[in-house]
């Protein structure tokens, strides 16, 4: 690997991960993904900002000899391991070097890596750490997307490290403006990871807004150069603000659901209604959770199996209630051959969210020419008032 210098005395020591296709066993990264850690020389100290995954200390090691300046602090903005792993080993390879994190973070480094309370020191919102000619400053910014993390600003450069905030899953490229597509990496990276906490991240944004800014350097994906850009978009997606758009996932066994579900669609589009459709079985979770993320409805459909909802249906509730779209409304489509049940265990799932449940249209059978209407009726009571 190469570092890369991104302004006098701060250099991206991270790792390109080109290879690896699933995070956190959920999200698919069909990218790749990077773990960006960043190296502050001062005239006097030198801070490593976040290290990364485990498995790749090897690398960074190497980028900081590369450098040829070892770092006396090592700044944990966020203790989950793709960037807090490599802390032990670079706290055995740099016997001085000091821990720096918040109040929480300390008790997760020694819960998760069992680092010792006398290698830590603990900073909050308005500490600094002087390096000489560099001074980095710290603010607490917790549930993004951890309760822990921090951010650190470098003053002098105008250069924010806001970890997992504003980030994005790609290996390709140093700046934005090599990731063609760069906007859709960072909607389905927000929808992924950051739209469960979009409160916090109206905090965190704020933060990020009071300070002068030339670039902003997360932990994941590429550098901003232009941080309005970035900022803006987080503020419609931190503000849950809509458009008049559909999201409809679905799986069907014989056909009845599926065809209920086109009918609906049908009906959506000649209201002249923007349809995302995905079904289920040949669906990448993560194209769901961006369109999720400015749907104004979402609409589920899966036939019953075992008087139950179908799992691949049941895992799409799961995920739309553990992510906390902005969504106003659900639909619910279903269907049955002998015995019903999935409409009621899908209600049950989607209880946990604030989603207003404007119908279930449930099938015995294959669906007749009354089915299709009430599709169609469904489909303009799930965009009432648009």
């Amino acid at each position: 690997m190469a570092t890369i210098q991104l302004e006098p005395g701060v250099h991206w020591v991270g790792v390109k991960d080109w290879g690896r296709r699933l995070f956190d066993g959920l999200i698919p990264l069909p990218q790749g993904t990077s773990y960006n850690a960043y190296l502050v020389r001062g005239t006097h100290s030198c801070a490593l900002i976040d290290t990364v995954n485990p498995g790749f200390e090897e690398a960074l090691l190497s980028n900081l000899r590369a450098v040829g300046v070892p770092p006396t602090h090592i700044v944990m903005n966020h203790a989950e391991p793709d960037h807090a792993g490599a802390i032990p080993r670079l706290l055995g390879e740099f016997p001085d070097a000091r821990l720096l994190t918040s109040v929480k973070g300390k008790e997760m480094a020694h819960a998760l890596y069992s680092i010792p309370d006398e290698r830590v020191d603990t900073v909050g919102t308005g500490d600094t750490l002087e390096l000489g000619g560099k001074t980095l400053q710290f603010s607490d910014a917790p549930f993004v997307h951890w309760p822990e993390t921090m951010f650190t600003y470098l003053r002098e450069e105008k250069i924010l490290f806001p970890c997992d905030f504003l980030g994005a899953h790609s290996a390709v490229g140093v700046y934005t403006d090599e990731l063609e597509d760069w906007e859709a990496a960072a909607k389905r990276y927000f929808g992924e990871i950051m739209m469960p906490f979009r409160k916090a991240g109206q905090r965190a944004l704020q933060t990020a807004e009071e300070l002068d800014l030339r670039l902003i350097a997360p932990s994941h994906g590429p550098v901003h150069q232009d941080p309005e850009r970035v900022l803006s978009l987080y503020r419609r997606w931190t503000e849950g603000v809509t458009e008049p758009k559909v999201t409809v996932a679905y799986v069907s066994m014989w056909g009845a659901t599926e065809r209920l579900v086109l009918a609906l669609v049908h009906a959506l589009l000649e209201q002249g209604v923007s349809v995302r459709v995905f079904p289920l079985p040949q669906t990448d979770l993560g194209e769901l959770a961006k369109e999720l993320v400015d749907s104004r409805a979402v609409v589920l459909g899966g036939p019953t199996v075992l008087g139950g909802l179908h799992p691949a249906a049941a895992y799409a509730a799961l995920l739309v209630r553990a992510l906390k779209p902005p969504a106003e409304r659900a639909a619910l489509l279903t269907s049955y051959g002998w015995g019903g049940g999935a409409a009621r265990q899908a209600e049950e799932i989607l209880q946990g969210t604030k989603l207003e449940l404007a119908g279930v249209l449930e099938v015995h059978g294959a669906p007749r020419a009354e089915h299709y209407t009430q599709a169609a009726e469904l489909a303009a009571t799930l965009t009432r008032g648009w």
